[in-house]
């Protein structure tokens, strides 16, 4: 049976290992995206002007104003001084073709206080590659390998990668399973004991006989080093990279897996967009109610619900006519543990409330679900877990070439042993 999950592991380990070095690596770097961001693109992020902020809405207005071929999806609220205010944009309906404009730029960034345009760019393009869109270009990457829509259909790259993580996680059962020692019969010799006959145990215990699994023989040659650091690197971080696998899989095929499941199995309070069917793009939902009668109904209702926050940005979804509001105070919108603020939804036909979202509040698997992506990131320990994510993408893309090597090593050693025989 070992020699049967040995294959298993070698083959579902080859399957996955070229994915899973893109995503270490990769996973790696963006655990620092908006400090890289900030570093490459201080044009995009800084704002010069001193001075008393315009408001954030008339700022968006202006925005729309100047190009009309795009709707302003995404709003932050809060001015930082010295720093730039991040729009979001989405493509509006081109009357000539009945289909979505194609503007090339889906950020813009603005001064708050002169109002001014800073900069935009296609946050997550796939070419060019310029500074301003390395960062996000590598976080598209990490999850979804820039696999282009097909069919009408742009999630191939969500679910490949969803399916590889799948592997990875049943994997790391087999793989941890084979370190373990091969169960024996210890030989036994005669008590020296005259009081007590029974037989004694010969040989090293289970315990001792694992040992050698969790260490790296540094001087053992370069087969026995890359063997080693396979193993011993797997067994120390098993934990880590188990949770990593499993929140992969969790993020990337979230509706049609992780959600479902979850709600058979335990009770999940669903998000607006959990019970709405997606509009097709090309025919978005058109808001009914502005932006700041869904601010003003927001805050009112936070203040009822005693929520301390502000509302520190709004963003609406033409794909689902949803209109957000988030509420944090100024450099927070990560929130506590890095599992995002509150959040209130609202209809973007006729403004009615739809839901809510507070972070570690619900039930048990209300917050397992909101546990996934700071788990994932690391943001759940604040710095240093981005540090250890940071250090485990590295692990993990090492894990895939020590691997491979194995593999190809044994490879050569099983072709040269039967060029020997037929020689013989």
């Amino acid at each position: 049976m070992r020699a049967f999950w040995t294959l298993v592991h070698r083959y579902a380990g080859l399957i996955i290992a070229g994915f899973l070095f893109v995503s270490g690596v990769t996973g790696a770097i963006i655990s620092w995206d908006h400090e890289l961001d900030d570093l490459l693109n201080p044009h995009l992020m800084e704002a010069k002007n001193a001075g008393t902020a315009q408001s954030s809405l008339a700022l968006a207005q202006q925005i729309e104003a100047r190009y009309p071929q795009v709707r302003v999806s995404f709003v932050p609220l809060h001015a930082e001084e010295g720093e730039s205010l991040s729009f979001g944009i989405d493509a509006r309906v081109d009357p000539a073709t009945k289909k979505l404009f194609e503007p090339g730029f889906n950020q813009i960034f603005i001064d708050p206080v002169s109002g001014a345009e800073l900069g935009k760019r296609e946050w997550g393009a796939v070419w060019p590659i310029t500074k301003e869109t390395l960062v996000s270009f590598l976080y598209r990457l990490h999850y979804t390998l820039h696999i282009p829509e097909m069919w009408g259909i742009d999630r191939w790259g969500l679910w490949l990668m969803g399916a590889i993580a799948m592997i990875w996680t049943f994997d790391s059962f087999v793989g941890f399973s084979l370190t373990l020692p091969v169960r024996r019969r210890n030989a036994v010799r005669p008590s020296d004991d005259i009081a007590d006959d029974r037989p004694v145990p010969v040989g090293k215990s289970w315990w001792q006989r694992w040992q050698p699994a969790w260490k790296v023989r540094w001087r053992g040659g370069s087969n026995k080093l890359n063997f080693d650091l396979h193993r011993a690197f797997s067994l120390w971080t098993w934990v880590l990279l188990f949770i990593l696998a499993f929140t992969a899989f969790s993020l990337n095929l979230y509706n049609e897996i992780f959600y479902p499941v979850m709600k058979t199995v335990s009770q999940v309070t669903p998000s607006p967009f959990d019970t709405r069917a997606p509009a097709d793009k090309h025919h978005p939902i058109e808001p009914r109610v502005a932006y700041a009668d869904i601010v003003q109904r927001a805050s009112s209702d936070a203040q009822q619900r005693k929520w301390v926050e502000p509302a520190g940005s709004i963003f609406y979804s033409q794909e689902f006519g949803i209109y957000g509001v988030s509420f944090f105070k100024a450099g927070d919108d990560h929130g506590a543990g890095g599992v995002g603020p509150a959040v209130l939804y609202y209809d973007g036909l006729d403004g009615r409330l739809l839901g809510k979202r507070q972070p570690w509040k619900g039930t048990a698997a209300d917050i397992f679900v909101q546990a996934q992506f700071p788990l994932h990131s690391g943001r759940i320990l604040g710095l240093p877990g981005r540090i250890l994510i940071s250090f485990m993408g590295i692990v993990v893309a090492m894990l895939s070439v020590t691997g491979v090597v194995i593999w190809w090593r044994k490879r050569v050693s099983r072709a040269a042993t039967a060029q020997r025989r037929k020689l013989k």
